[in-house]
């Protein structure tokens, strides 16, 4: 017999304003107990993934950010923002997370928790 799956809970956090990550770039935020990387786009875009370069652990906030790809700052490897996937490299994808912005100018990341 096996067990049925734990529910899973989608929980909002209010990163607060926008306007503290320049174009371009990226910070990183400590949330329910995991570190990640939000990116600013130069377009205004918001996008969310794990905070550590699956490859070696750089820190992909540091990265250089367009075309919407995130590049590692430690060895070069590239992935897609919106996705997550590698480019150019074997490594294995990025975890990505839901980020909205609201009307108020506030940066809203959504999280699936068990």
């Amino acid at each position: 017999m096996t067990g049925s799956p734990m529910p899973v809970q989608r929980r909002i956090y209010n990163l607060g304003p926008a306007s503290r990550i320049p174009l371009g770039e990226g910070k990183v935020y400590e949330v329910a107990g995991r570190a990640l990387a939000v990116f600013r786009t130069r377009q205004g875009m918001l996008r969310a993934t794990q905070a550590a370069c699956p490859h070696r652990g750089g820190p992909l906030a540091d990265g250089v950010l367009g075309s919407g790809l995130v590049v590692c700052p430690l060895h070069g490897f590239k992935f897609e923002l919106s996705t997550g996937s590698p480019v150019g490299n074997d490594c294995r994808a990025l975890e990505t997370y839901r980020v909205e912005l609201t009307a108020g100018g506030d940066m809203l990341l959504f999280l699936d928790e068990p």
